[in-house]
């Protein structure tokens, strides 16, 4: 298995200059990957996950944390309520993808409120390109082609047009949106990057 992810190295600085100071909220954290190179690279980090197994896993690699940060970690769904910010970034990697259309909206429109002025979603998208990982090949969910069925759990995927139309214009304005291949799993993963703030 690959583990070449280092994604969020080169996003630091922007994290750091949007975040003023204040915390990130990380939905998903899954294993801690992510938290711990916040922590390591000094930002304080509230980081949500619904697996008790992988948040043990996440505490356990920030039992020494390098770098001065801190982490704090919750059990919940995504669609339960947020620890209370605001903050001054969200970090949501492969997290907001397995939800039908209106429940995926509600989400975005609760991270654009509960960032502080200026504070900046970093995410990433289940990408159609994904074919590896249950783009093609199984079930569509109420006729939606990008809201599959895979190994028995909902998955949406996105295409460019799907990524704009959730992130309109009118409300963020995007940094960056990209379409990269995840060096992280027995087979390359295809996603989207979007970083953004909310608009106004």
């Amino acid at each position: 298995m690959r583990d070449d992810d280092r994604w969020l190295d080169p996003w630091l600085q922007t994290l750091r200059q949007h975040a003023g100071g204040r915390p990130v909220l990380e939905l998903g954290c899954g294993d801690g990957r992510d938290t711990a190179v916040l922590a390591g690279a000094g930002f304080d980090v509230q980081a949500l996950d619904r697996s008790s197994g992988s948040l043990l896993v996440a505490r356990g690699r920030l039992l020494r944390p390098a770098g001065g940060g801190r982490a704090h970690f919750s059990r919940g769904d995504l669609r339960d309520p947020w620890p209370p910010g605001p903050y001054g970034a969200v970090l949501a990697s492969l997290s907001l993808h397995y939800f039908d259309w209106p429940t995926t909206e509600t989400l975005v429109q609760r991270v654009a409120g509960a960032l502080a002025p200026g504070g900046l979603l970093l995410c990433r998208l289940n990408s159609t390109a994904d074919h590896h990982w249950g783009a093609s090949g199984h079930p569509a969910i109420d006729g939606d082609p990008h809201f599959r069925l895979v190994d028995g759990q909902p998955k949406r995927f996105f295409d460019r047009a799907d990524v704009q139309r959730l992130f309109d214009a009118r409300h963020w304005q995007h940094l960056a949106l990209e379409e990269q291949v995840i060096d992280r799993y027995a087979q390359p993963k295809a996603a989207w990057l979007l970083a953004a703030v909310p608009a106004g």
